[in-house]
């Protein structure tokens, strides 16, 4: 069974529209047959996407941080969970376990995960696509920055598309199942970056 990281707040933003796109999203997942990897909280959209995946029946792989578990805002019921030590081995667990990666709205947490993700991607560490759901155009700042990053010369235009977009739960599913960009040399060459 395909695994589907979801990066998203742990809080459920100001609009009902970020719920109820998580909410559609879950219930697609699970049924195309996808499980659902992700922060591990009870609150915001991650317990929102987390509910509702299981809600469908879906198997969910919580993975949290040891300080973050204690606070209370552990999501206990999960399928699997992982503990982990640290923010890096989290997201580590998380790149590991998974077979493509989302970003829903979210904050900074959110936004460097899937910075990283997309990082890694561009440095040849995963070959896995990573997409972003733009809820009521949630992403298009970081849009316009990444064509700004293209067209000041620190993005190359190939890895403009390393970053797949779509504006409904139905769009990004599909996206996913594209096939993968050809593989990516591990290393680059100094002159390559």
């Amino acid at each position: 069974m395909p695994r589907l990281c979801v990066y998203c707040g742990s809080n459920p933003g100001f609009h009902a529209e970020y719920a109820e796109a998580a909410r559609r999203l879950a219930r697609l997942m699970v049924a195309r047959g996808w499980s659902l990897v992700y922060g591990g909280g009870s609150v915001g959209l991650m317990g929102i996407i987390a509910d509702a995946v299981q809600a469908a029946g879906g198997e969910v792989i919580g993975i949290i941080p040891e300080f973050l578990a204690t606070r209370e805002i552990l999501k206990s019921d999960c399928t699997e969970l992982h503990v982990t030590d640290s923010m890096h081995s989290r997201k580590q667990r998380m790149i590991e376990l998974s077979d493509a990666f989302v970003a829903l709205p979210g904050g900074y947490g959110t936004l460097e995960e899937l910075l990283e993700a997309i990082t890694w991607t561009q440095l040849g560490l995963h070959n896995k696509p990573v997409a972003i759901l733009n809820t009521r155009g949630f992403f298009d700042p970081l849009i316009a920055q990444i064509d700004l990053l293209v067209g000041e010369g620190f993005v190359r235009e190939e890895h403009r598309p390393l970053l797949r977009k779509a504006s409904t739960p139905e769009e990004l599913l599909e996206l996913l199942t594209l096939p993968p960009d050809p593989p990516r040399k591990k290393w680059l060459d100094a002159e390559e970056l």
